[in-house]
């Protein structure tokens, strides 16, 4: 760690989105300087799972924000020195029911005519793609272009990178205050530091950040569950989560029993490098209460029998909970603060941190040096549209 305490850019936050800022950047050329109150990747990013995915997103600037993303995280394989366990095997997305299955089809349509590389998966597909399927899954989707990735190796890797272009990393050193006069002032438990410009990806906190600047960010915390499996045999090669996902991140209508609906708890099973495997998942808004609740685990538990009854011996060896950044228009918060020049804003992806911090890094490297030409358009990310939505 460096002594330095000036830079032109200072990043808040050393989750996956702001190890991703810090990276592109630091590529560009700016001075940057990573704050993160704990070690890198200690919050969020290391209590979720490492889907980079487009199945579960909506159709149109959400599916093209993660395709692009999809696209950087490849490019970015053969760019960072430390392996992240990149895995580009697909995706499947299966049904519970009929109603569900025709959803889908017409999902994957709808996918497809955006550009999307979608295809329709009937039941012997869903049972060909793994023995412990249950046999009357009526069908489901894959998305060909899904990947998986090791989000806490992924973090590591941006940031050993970032610090070969120049980037200051200060861990253990939580912000407590800002100021701004002519530059920003931040002070720190480890002391004082100062930026021309300052990047709030704080997560979760991100309002406590805005509110050092009296801004109201209106992201809230959503809590989830999930449950890590002992090393077995492979119960899939690849991520699968069921059509009610999208139902309960969407805040749709879906069939499911009242305990499924209340804990917001629908399958997402992700194998790992290691051969152990995550079992989620689970939305609720519960504050900041970060204790596991053992009627979500059984909740969760339920619900994978329900696609694979045959795991009812597995060992699950622990569990543990993170928080989404939820926005109200499941979209994150990419953008610059027009009443706090030089303050910008990049929180709020909810359960799609992983899948989006690519673009949003990079996205974020373009917004601060001015250009016209961005990776995604802007316009849907501004802070601004949660105001003009109140007024």
């Amino acid at each position: 760690m460096t002594n330095k305490n000036h830079a032109e850019v200072a990043i808040i936050g050393g989750g996956i989105v702001g190890c991703s800022i810090a990276y592109y950047a630091a590529k560009a050329g700016m001075d940057c300087m990573l704050i993160e109150k704990n070690d890198i990747a200690s919050g969020t990013s290391s209590r979720c799972d490492g889907n980079v995915s487009i199945t579960d997103k909506d159709p149109g600037f959400e599916s093209h924000m993660s395709w692009k993303s999809q696209e950087l995280i490849a490019e970015l394989q053969n760019e960072l020195d430390l392996p992240f366990e990149y895995r580009a095997l697909g995706s499947i997305l299966v049904c519970d029911n009929d109603d569900e299955a025709e959803a889908a089809e017409k999902w994957v349509k709808t996918q497809n005519d955006s550009g999307l590389k979608f295809n329709f998966l009937t039941n012997e597909d869903v049972r060909n793609e793994s023995p412990y399927f249950a046999h009357d899954i009526p069908g489901g989707l894959e998305c060909e272009t899904d990947s998986l990735i090791n989000p806490y190796l992924f973090c590591y890797s941006l940031v050993d990178k970032a610090k070969q272009y120049g980037l200051t990393l200060k861990t253990n050193a939580e912000v407590t205050s800002i100021s701004k006069k002519k530059d920003f002032t931040i002070e720190t438990s480890s002391g004082t530091v100062t930026a021309k410009k300052v990047v709030n990806a704080a997560g979760v906190w991100a309002p406590f950040i805005g509110e050092m600047l009296d801004l109201k960010i209106p992201i809230e915390p959503r809590k989830g569950h999930i449950l890590v499996g002992s090393r077995a045999n492979p119960v899939m090669m690849r991520n699968v989560m069921e059509f009610g996902y999208l139902m309960n991140k969407f805040g749709r209508e879906r069939i499911a029993d009242p305990i499924t609906e209340k804990h917001g708890v629908a399958l997402v099973l992700e194998p790992t490098d290691s051969q152990n495997f995550l079992l989620g998942s689970s939305r609720e808004f519960v504050g900041y209460d970060d204790q596991v609740d053992m009627n979500v685990v059984r909740t969760i538990a339920s619900r994978a029998l329900r696609f694979f009854p045959s795991m009812d011996d597995f060992n699950m060896i622990r569990t543990y909970t993170g928080f989404r950044p939820f926005t109200e228009d499941h979209l994150p918060i990419v953008s610059p603060v027009e009443e706090v020049p030089g303050f910008y804003i990049a929180a709020g992806h909810e359960g799609d941190g992983i899948s989006m911090a690519s673009v949003t890094g990079k996205l974020m490297e373009e917004l601060m040096q001015g250009k016209e030409e961005t990776i995604v358009q802007a316009d849907p990310l501004r802070f601004d549209r949660f105001q003009a939505a109140t007024t």
